[in-house]
């Protein structure tokens, strides 16, 4: 019987050093070191064909900055040899938001190939004809990929089987359920003067639920009214509050 291959992250970056990094340590690291997923790092510059090794170029049109050159990027992409049904990840801020959801796809299939883009980015045509699908950890800019990418290798280890310490632990989080997690907490019981919510001490594991998916919607409603927006309401929860609307004397 042939044992199915672990989850493997490919990475293309200038700067292969930068890996596993943090996915070195704590529970990525414990489960790449006990062969539950691996990590190859794979350094573009090994691409290039001229004496000096050189990736990018000037941007065609002008303007500030060097761009990573198709060519040689391509070839490092082809030359990683990963097949069809592996996903092709380029990280980017203009890509679409990586959500939980494509987190979960991601971590069931085989594992993705990673491009680091760096400077002002990579010629158009590589994306293209490479089939590069670009994905983004949120709206602001870094220096380079490498470090989306290692935010989106760890959101992926940890739901990979055997990597959690409880299977309860990936589904009883924020965004599983398309809410914010509700607000934890642990011992001691009395906190400079702040207790533990006397219902979760109470025993009584239908309140205690009831009461975490009540602060649940709240934190989503305040804090994150674009999924708020995107929950329907159920016919068994409470219903919604309402927002009073302002009275027209109002300042």
């Amino acid at each position: 019987m042939t044992t199915p291959s672990p989850w493997r992250a490919t990475v293309l970056t200038l700067f292969p050093e930068m890996f596993p990094g943090p996915l070195g340590v704590s529970l990525a690291g414990r489960a790449l070191a006990g062969g539950l997923w691996e990590i190859e790092a794979r350094d573009i510059r090994a691409s290039a064909t001229d004496r000096h090794r050189s990736v990018d170029d000037t941007p065609a049109g002008g303007g500030p900055g060097m761009v990573l050159r198709a060519d040689v990027l391509a070839a490092a992409i082809d030359a990683a040899g990963i097949g069809p049904e592996r996903p092709r990840l380029l990280m980017s801020p203009r890509g679409r938001p990586l959500t939980q959801a494509r987190v979960v796809e991601l971590a069931q299939g085989p594992g993705p190939l990673i491009v680091c883009g760096r400077f002002e980015g990579i010629d158009q045509r590589v994306i293209d004809a490479r089939g590069l699908e670009e994905v983004s950890i949120g709206d602001y800019v870094l220096s380079g990929g490498e470090i989306a990418a290692l935010a989106l290798i760890d959101a992926c280890v940890r739901l990979l089987p055997g990597v959690m310490g409880k299977e309860a632990s990936g589904t009883e989080e924020s965004f599983s359920d398309g809410l914010l997690e509700y607000p934890q907490y642990t011992r001691p019981q009395l906190f400079e003067g702040v207790p533990i919510p006397e219902i979760l001490t109470s025993g009584d594991h239908a309140r205690v639920a009831g009461w975490r998916r009540a602060q649940s919607e709240a934190l989503t409603e305040a804090r994150r009214p674009d999924l708020w927006a995107q929950i329907p309401p159920k016919p068994a929860n409470r219903p919604r509050r309402q927002k009073t609307p302002k009275n027209k004397t109002d300042g």
